[in-house]
């Protein structure tokens, strides 16, 4: 291997971890908030890539079923849950349901138009976002208090869910969308695709908006403060299915965003988020759940990991991928204290 294969993989590297980054930090806002690992996060990266990539191909993107599904069914959840309570289940729907019915005018309107670029990837994000507080009212609410492994069985069933709903919406064909530059700018010799910065730039950018709204924003410091005790959040008049269903939407709308970056990488499948999503989950565990930073630096080891591996052993990229999650857990195992759950 010479310096410009090195170059290149690590350059691949740093792109794919880029991404992984942010559903990483996604993995952990939503699992500090919630305690569900969210094995569906890879699910709105899928959705994102094959929404744009069906307004390029002058189709109506089946997002706009999936969220019609998911917005009267949400309606439906509300009105048996405050059926004596016109006011409360008015105001629930408004929250759980109405996004996705917004959202699915939005995304027939779009592709009525026949509108331009931009506005089928503004059209995207908000269909996309729009599924987080849906999936969180019928899936996670009704068992917000229950264990941790009760969390994860329902996390793993919202992804069977989703992908089977994406297979059945989007069909089984792969998609890939426009890049959003095709510029290549050299550096020191070496050749960068202006995509590759885009996905740098992007990433850094978000990092820094989600700290400035954790440290700034009321409904960050909401958020923070359901993290740090629930318990207390709730006694200072912190709504813990308000924050459970921000931090999901906060979540699906990165996923939304990495699936922009990813979409003109890669061929995307219905089924691709859940790969996607474990790579992001593995350097998560990096930061145990817990640590923004650390999450981070561990999805973007985790991109050159896979990069170099390919270029050395590719039969073998994916087990050393995810061997690394191994000697991690051994680690927090015998380093954290535990104890038992009530």
């Amino acid at each position: 291997m010479d310096f410009s294969i090195a170059a290149l993989l690590a350059q691949d590297g740093l792109t794919n971890g880029a991404i992984y980054c942010l559903l990483a930090l996604a993995l952990v806002l939503v699992f500090a908030v919630t305690r569900v690992i969210f094995v569906p996060q890879g699910e709105f990266v899928a959705f994102t890539v094959l929404t744009l990539a069906a307004f390029e191909q002058n189709k109506l993107p089946g997002t706009v079923w999936l969220l019609l599904a998911l917005g009267v069914t949400a309606a439906v959840a509300e009105v048996l849950t405050y059926r004596s309570d016109v006011r409360r289940m008015l105001r629930a729907m408004a929250g759980s349901a109405l996004p996705s019915m917004v959202a699915a005018a939005l995304v027939w309107g779009v592709h009525a138009m026949q509108a331009g670029f931009l506005l089928q990837v503004l059209a995207t994000v908000l269909a996309v976002t729009a599924m987080g507080p849906a999936v969180y009212r019928l899936a996670f609410q009704p068992v917000a208090t229950a264990p941790v492994l009760t969390l994860l069985i329902v996390s793993v069933a919202v992804h069977f869910v989703l992908t089977g709903l994406g297979l059945l919406f989007f069909g089984a064909e792969g998609a890939r969308t426009s890049a959003f530059t095709n510029e290549t700018f050299s550096i020191g010799g070496i050749n960068i695709s202006g995509q590759s910065l885009l996905v740098y730039a992007f990433t850094a950018v978000l990092v820094v908006v989600m700290g400035l709204f954790f440290k700034y924003t009321l409904f960050g410091k909401a958020l923070r403060a359901t993290a740090a005790n629930r318990t207390g959040a709730r006694l200072v008049g912190v709504s813990p299915n308000f924050a459970g269903s921000l931090s999901i939407t906060l979540a699906a709308a990165i996923g939304a965003m990495s699936g922009l970056l990813i979409g003109p990488i890669t061929t995307v499948y219905y089924d691709s988020g859940f790969l996607v999503g474990l790579k992001g989950f593995v350097g998560a565990i990096v930061g145990g759940l817990a640590s923004y930073p650390i999450a981070a630096a561990g999805a973007i080891f985790v991109g050159l990991i896979e990069s170099f591996s390919s270029f050395w052993a590719s039969a073998y990229k994916e087990v050393i991928v995810f061997t690394l999650i191994l000697p991690i857990l051994l680690w927090r195992s015998l380093t954290t204290h535990h104890h038992e759950e009530e």
